[in-house]
């Protein structure tokens, strides 16, 4: 009896994603080979078993509820995760496909990591990759995420870091601002300049300025008129606009300081870095799209090193 209703539920909550996915009964039922009557009963019983109402019905369409929303998502995966899982213990799968859900941090985003997709697709054309550019700490499994991509994994968060760059700081700013206020030459200097901060999103504490002085690696307090907050690109638009000083990712200013919108300063301090991971669960399957990501990320984001 217990093995009737579990393939009963299962049925259930596969007719429930169909619908979500064509926003239609009707056209669940066609592709199940039901009638629209069948279709409707059974996401019914799923509703009634839930006591959630999962779609806001009317004569001509369907929408899910909040509610609905995130129960297609976690089911959505769940079928997924069976699918992949069924298949590689069959061999079936020989080739990654499915959806791929990762968050990453705005910067890296823009510079490094969208870029690269269109090779991924290349090579793995059966994978769809949905990005959610973020600089905010995320639940994975309450979020729906495969991976994320961040500087470390939170302490006793029992994910997985896998390292992919050490990211290069450099200290910029605008030719115009330089030749209003002058260009620093010792770290000291930097007091009597504009120094453009940035707030991490997670604490909304200041990030603090690193740089290396005889060997000694050192972190500053600066000062200055302008914050920033949750995306990092906005103080690289406000050192090309003349803001101020910025101690930022070289693969975010690499454009503007070839082009001379930026100019860096302080280079015999330079040299420090910062880490990127990608992160995922510990205690949790890994699906072959991800294996194949992760692995892909790796190979492309290669290490930074001091120039």
């Amino acid at each position: 009896m217990a093995r009737q209703f579990d393939d009963v539920m299962l049925g259930s909550i596969e007719l429930f994603c169909l619908a979500a996915e064509l926003q239609s009964f009707t056209a669940a039922a066609a592709q199940a080979g039901l009638t629209p009557a069948a279709v409707s009963r059974s996401i019914g019983r799923l509703e009634e078993r839930l006591k959630v109402r999962l779609f806001v019905r009317s004569t001509r369409k369907i929408a899910l509820t909040e509610g609905g929303r995130a129960y297609f998502e976690q089911c959505r995966r769940a079928l997924s995760q069976l699918q992949e899982a069924e298949s590689e213990l069959t061999g079936q799968q020989a080739e990654p496909a499915g959806l791929l859900r990762m968050s990453v941090p705005t910067p890296l985003g823009h510079h490094r990591v969208l870029p690269l997709l269109p090779a991924f697709h290349a090579r793995y054309p059966q994978v769809q990759v949905d990005v959610q550019l973020s600089n905010r700490n995320i639940d994975f499994i309450a979020d729906g995420f495969d991976l994320a991509l961040r500087g470390r994994a939170p302490p006793d968060s029992g994910l997985v870091a896998r390292h992919l760059m050490d990211a290069q700081l450099v200290v910029v700013a605008a030719p115009s601002y330089l030749a209003r206020a002058g260009t620093p030459q010792k770290l000291e200097e930097l007091a009597a300049h504009d120094c453009i901060q940035f707030m991490l999103p997670s604490t909304g504490m200041q990030v603090p300025w690193v740089f290396l002085r005889d060997g000694q690696a050192l972190e500053m307090a600066t000062q200055g008129s302008t914050r920033v907050s949750e995306d990092l690109l906005g103080v690289a638009t406000l050192a090309r606009a003349g803001g101020g000083v910025v101690q930022t990712y070289r693969f975010m200013v690499e454009d503007d300081l070839r082009s001379g919108a930026l100019v860096e300063v302080l280079q015999p301090f330079g040299g420090r870095s910062r880490p990127f991971h990608v992160l995922y669960p510990q205690n949790r399957h890994l699906p072959l799209r991800v294996r194949v990501f992760v692995d892909f990320l790796v190979q492309a984001l290669k290490p930074e090193r001091a120039l």
